[in-house]
């Protein structure tokens, strides 16, 4: 990773089932892979290119992007400063459990807009990592459950059912079943075609189809993927490594830091010392523009309160307390003062001088 880069992955204890992942990105560009969950970003600097199957989102700031799990994507940077953003990646269960509560929509959620102008919407992804890095589980939570809501209410919908499969897609996930197997030690595309009684153009084509990339690419996401359940269950890099079908750590290393947009030891260190202070309220090496800023303090600030126009919707289930977040109030550096503490004002009399006393 570039000098003028960085990234931070990482889980809180107390929010399972969700990553969260806060990064500036100059000359880094993530290969087309996918994610299990959702994706929900909001980009703070910069632009981003999103490249999906038939097009190519721009993300800048104020919008908020959204991947339905499995879609296949790439990202680069959009502009030669690069990008920086936030982004949640809840699980498919975190999704379904809000969406059943706040919601009519029935089967498997998704979204069908990629991109969407919603400032408000970015600014509840900055708050729950924000809520998060201070160590509020409560208000980091409580606000992800809001954001999800609102992303819901507003975009959200059932996704199609799919249609009975064709020989071809038969095929795609039978030789996905098998890679998944062989892992480690995969067949060649001609020798698993062989296999499932097919030719190697028509199995490659039905699988591009069936999900959005060729088979080694899939294979290379599937390794990354295991890898990082390996990593988080305490296993060597090295070992994680030769375990997936990597040669050895330094190919891990290429392929994952491309990938998840961190080296799989930091990845693992984050998971480490997660489990080790339960919080990690570790500022990160940079900051991204109109995050914290150098030469800020913080004041008290409800969920409710909002920075921007737009107001977070209210539900009915939604008019319930929420805790309480801290938002940044800038201060020059020049008048940078110490607060006195909170409680009544003690007024002290000014001291008085007694006048000298003649001496007998």
């Amino acid at each position: 990773m570039a000098k003028d880069e960085w990234a931070r992955l990482w889980q809180h204890e107390q929010l399972p089932g969700i990553d969260l992942l806060r990064a500036r990105y100059v000359r880094h560009a993530f290969p087309r892979h996918s994610h299990e969950g959702y994706v929900f970003g909001a980009v703070s600097g910069g632009v981003e290119d999103v490249v999906l199957p038939d097009r190519t989102v721009h993300a800048m700031p104020g919008s908020v992007v959204m991947l339905n799990p499995e879609v296949p994507h790439a990202a680069r940077a959009g502009v030669p400063e690069g990008w920086a953003y936030s982004t949640l990646y809840p699980s498919a269960d975190v999704v379904a459990e809000i969406a059943a509560e706040t919601t009519a929509i029935r089967g498997t959620v998704g979204f069908a807009e990629v991109d969407v102008l919603d400032p408000q919407g970015a600014h509840l992804i900055r708050e729950v990592h924000r809520a998060a890095e201070e160590g509020n589980a409560l208000a980091a939570d409580s606000v992800l459950r809001l954001l999800v809501a609102r992303l819901l209410s507003r975009y959200g919908s059932s996704l199609p059912s799919r249609t009975l499969p064709s020989a071809g897609c038969r095929n795609a996930a039978r030789a996905r079943a098998v890679l998944e197997e062989r892992m480690a030690e995969p067949p060649s595309l001609e020798a698993l075609a062989t296999e499932l009684g097919t030719s190697p153009f028509a199995l490659l084509r039905a699988f591009k189809q069936q999900y959005g990339m060729p088979p080694h690419t899939w294979l290379t996401n599937a390794r990354v993927r295991r890898a990082r359940a390996l990593l988080d269950a305490g296993t060597a890099p090295a070992e994680a490594a030769v375990a997936v079908g990597f040669t050895d750590q330094p190919h891990l290393n290429r392929h994952f830091t491309r990938i998840v947009g961190v080296p799989p030891g930091a990845y693992q260190r984050e998971r480490r010392e997660r489990g080790e202070r339960g919080t990690v309220p570790v500022p990160l090496p940079l900051l991204a523009p109109g995050l914290d800023a150098p030469g800020t303090r913080v004041v008290r600030k409800n969920v409710q309160d909002r920075d921007e126009p737009l107001p977070v919707a209210s539900e009915a289930w939604q008019n319930r307390h929420h805790p309480q977040l801290y938002a940044p109030e800038t201060i020059p550096r020049t008048s940078r003062r110490t607060e006195p503490a909170p409680g009544p004002e003690r007024h002290r009399a000014p001291a008085t001088r007694r006048p000298p006393q003649d001496r007998a």
